[in-house]
C-alpha cells in the first residue's frame, strides 16, 4: 500500500468513527451555560441590536398573511407539542410530516403543466411537446367560453376564444385533445368546474371510442364549485343544484372510475383572490369538508368516495408559512375524517395535494424575476410534501406561455428534483421550532374560521352571506395597502424598478382566425349530426335533472355520445335549475 493511499484510508477511518467532544476539559475551559442563561444573553444582544432599515423593513415582525413573528423560536414555542400526537413519522396519523413513509425516496412527485391554449390541435401538440421533454402528467386549461359553458360561436364568447385556456366544444374537440396519446397510460387532471360534469363526460367517452374502458383512466377533474362562489365567479347554476351534481359525479367515479380523483378541491383561486395562507387553508378544507357531508347525506359511507377526494393548494412566496400551511393542512384534514367523520380507511385520512406556484406573485416588470420566484415557490411545495406540482412560466402575467418559457417551468422542477437532494429526507424541516409553531398557528387560525362558518350554518350559507367573500376581499386590501406603503417589497415593482423601457419578450398571441375557425368547426359539429338522437338525449337528460334519484353522469355521456355542444347541454340543465346571479357583498 502506497504512503498517500495509506492516509487516504486513514482518514476514511477517522471520519467514520463517532467524534465525541469534550466541552468542559482543556486550559481555561468553562462549562456551558444552561440554556436560560443562554437566553438571557441573546436577549440582551437582541434588545441592543440596530433596526433594519431600507426596503421592506416594515414586514420584518410578521409574514405575508400578517401572522405575528419573533426574531428567534425556542423551546417554548412548542411547548404543547406532542411528537406522538401531533406530529408520529411520516406516513402514519395525523400525517402532519407525510403521507408516504418514505417520501420522494420511493417516488417523485408528478411533474404537471397546466396547459391549454387556441384550438384542441394547437394544445395537442403542446402535450406532446411536454410529454417528450419529461412531463409526467397532462393538465388541461380550458378558454373562458368553456368554463362558463359557453360555444364558441355563441355572442357571449366573442374575443375569448382560446385565449386563457383551449376551446372544447363537443365531443369532437376532446377527440382531437388527446390525438396520440394514451389515455389509459398517461394521467390527466382537468381544471373546469361549473361545466365539469360535461367534460368528464367529454373524457370518459373520448377513451372508450379509443377502446379504454373508463375504469382504466386516471386523473382529476377539478369540480369544485363552492370555491368558484367564494373566489373564481366561474359557475353556472345555483349552488344547491349544484352540489347534486358535484355529488353524482363523485358516485359514479366511486363506482365506474375506481382510478379517478372525483374532485379537486382548490385553495389555489382562493389565494389568488387575495386571502391569507390560513383563509385558504381554512376555507379550502371547509369547503371539502362540504362535499363530505353532501356524499354522506346521499347515503354513500365515507370509506367509499373519501380515499379518491385530492386538493390543490398555492404555493406563495413566504417560504416557511406555505410549507407550515401545507403540514397543518395534513394534520386536520386526518383529525376531521377520522374523529369527526367517522372514516375507518386510513386512506381516507391521507390528504392528497396537488401545488401551483403562485400567479400573483408574478410581475409583468421584469418578467425574468418570475423564474427565481417560481423556483423557491417550488421548493416550499416539495419541501411541504406535496403530490404534484405545476411550476408557471415567467411570462404567464403578461400571455399565455411560450415553449420556451414553459421548458424552462419544467427545467425549474428537475433541477429541484434531481440537484438539490432536498428529496432525500423526508420533511426535513419537521422539529423545527419555528415551522412546528407556525405550523400550529396555521392550525389555530383554521379552526377559529370553521367555528366561524359553522355560526353561519355551514359552508352555502355563508356564501350565500357574502362572509367568505369578505374575508378575502380586506386581506387582499390590507395586503395591496403594504405593498404602496413599501412594508412589502415587490422587487422590480415597488423597489429596485428600472427607469428604462422594458425588454421586448416573446410571447405567444391566439388571433382572430383560430376563434373563427374554431366557430366554423363547431358548426360542422352541429351539421353532420344526428338531430333526432340530439333532441332525445337533452330530453333524457332534463328529466334526470328533475329526478333526485337519477344519477346524471350517465345522461350527460349520452348526451356527448350524441355530439350535442356543451353550450346545448348547459342550456338544457339550466331550463330546470337556473342561473346563479350572485348579490353583490357590501
Amino acid at each position: 500500500m502506497t504512503p498517500s493511499a495509506s492516509s487516504g484510508q486513514a482518514l476514511r477511518q477517522a471520519q467514520d468513527r463517532p467524534q465525541i467532544i469534550d466541552r468542559t476539559s482543556g486550559l481555561g475551559a468553562q462549562p456551558t451555560p444552561d440554556f436560560e442563561e443562554q437566553r438571557r444573553h441573546w436577549e440582551e444582544r437582541s434588545a441592543r441590536g440596530r433596526r433594519r432599515r431600507g426596503p421592506g423593513s416594515g414586514a420584518v415582525d410578521r409574514t405575508i398573511s400578517d401572522v405575528p413573528l419573533k426574531v428567534a423560536y425556542d423551546p417554548s414555542d412548542v411547548a404543547d407539542l406532542d411528537p406522538a400526537r401531533d406530529l408520529a413519522w411520516p406516513g402514519a396519523y395525523p400525517y402532519t410530516r407525510g403521507i408516504h413513509a418514505n417520501g420522494y425516496r420511493d417516488r417523485l412527485w408528478t411533474m404537471r403543466q397546466f396547459a391549454g391554449f387556441g384550438t384542441a390541435a394547437q394544445t395537442n401538440a403542446r402535450y406532446h411537446f411536454l410529454l417528450a421533454q419529461g412531463q409526467h402528467g397532462l393538465s388541461v386549461a380550458f378558454d373562458m367560453p368553456t368554463l362558463m359553458g359557453y360555444d364558441s360561436d355563441a355572442a357571449q364568447a366573442r374575443g375569448e376564444v382560446g385565449k386563457c385556456g383551449v376551446a372544447i366544444d363537443s365531443l369532437a374537440d376532446m377527440e382531437l385533445l388527446f390525438d396520440g396519446i394514451d389515455m389509459a397510460d398517461i394521467t390527466t387532471s382537468m381544471t373546469i368546474n361549473g361545466p365539469a360534469c360535461i367534460a368528464l363526460a367529454q373524457y370518459v367517452a373520448a377513451a372508450e371510442k379509443k377502446g379504454i374502458p373508463r375504469a382504466k383512466l386516471g386523473g382529476t377533474i377539478q369540480a369544485d364549485i363552492l370555491k368558484e362562489y367564494i373566489a373564481q365567479k366561474e359557475w353556472i347554476f345555483p349552488p344547491r343544484p349544484h352540489m347534486r351534481i358535484i355529488v353524482d359525479m363523485i358516485d359514479f367515479c366511486t363506482r365506474e372510475m375506481p382510478k379517478w380523483n372525483t374532485i379537486s378541491i382548490s385553495g389555489y383561486h382562493i389565494r389568488e383572490a387575495g386571502s391569507t395562507a390560513a383563509q385558504e387553508l381554512a376555507f379550502t378544507l371547509a369547503d371539502g369538508f362540504a362535499y363530505v357531508e353532501a356524499c354522506m347525506a346521499a347515503g354513500m359511507d365515507v370509506d367509499s368516495f373519501a380515499p379518491r377526494l385530492s386538493f390543490f393548494f398555492n404555493s406563495h412566496i413566504d417560504f416557511f408559512e406555505e410549507i407550515a400551511k401545507f403540514r397543518a393542512a395534513r394534520r386536520i384534514y386526518a383529525r376531521h375524517m377520522r374523529e369527526k367523520y367517522g372514516a375507518r380507511n386510513p386512506r381516507s385520512w391521507q390528504l392528497r395535494f396537488h401545488t401551483q406556484t403562485a400567479g400573483c406573485s408574478a410581475t409583468a416588470q421584469q418578467p425574468e424575476n418570475n423564474i427565481v420566484r417560481v423556483a423557491f415557490e417550488a421548493m416550499a411545495a416539495v419541501l411541504g410534501g406535496t403530490q404534484s406540482l405545476h411550476t408557471n412560466s415567467m411570462d404567464e402575467v403578461l400571455a399565455l406561455p411560450t415553449e420556451k418559457s414553459v421548458e424552462i417551468a419544467l427545467r425549474t422542477q428537475q433541477v429541484l428534483a434531481y440537484e438539490t437532494n432536498v428529496t432525500n429526507v423526508v420533511d426535513p424541516l419537521g422539529g423545527s421550532y419555528y415551522v412546528e409553531a407556525l405550523t400550529a398557528e396555521m392550525e389555530r387560525q383554521a379552526e377559529s374560521y370553521f367555528a366561524q362558518i359553522a355560526e353561519y350554518g355551514g359552508v352555502i350559507e355563508a356564501i350565500e352571506a357574502g362572509f367568505f367573500q369578505r374575508e378575502i376581499a380586506e386581506a387582499s386590501y390590507r395586503y395591496q395597502r403594504s405593498i404602496e406603503a413599501k412594508e412589502r417589497i415587490v422587487v422590480g415593482v415597488n423597489a429596485f424598478a428600472k427607469d428604462e423601457e422594458a425588454a421586448e419578450i416573446e410571447l405567444l398571441k391566439i388571433t382572430e382566425e383560430t376563434e373563427r375557425g374554431q366557430a366554423r368547426a363547431v358548426q360542422a359539429v352541429r351539421q353532420g349530426r344526428d338531430g333526432a338522437s340530439v333532441a332525445s338525449s337533452l330530453d333524457r337528460l332534463q328529466a334526470a335533472c328533475r329526478d333526485p334519484k337519477d344519477n346524471l353522469m350517465p345522461h350527460l355521456i349520452d348526451s356527448v355520445n350524441a355530439y350535442c355542444t356543451e353550450g346545448e347541454i348547459v342550456e338544457a340543465m339550466a331550463k330546470v335549475y337556473g342561473r346563479y346571479t350572485e348579490t353583490a357583498v357590501v
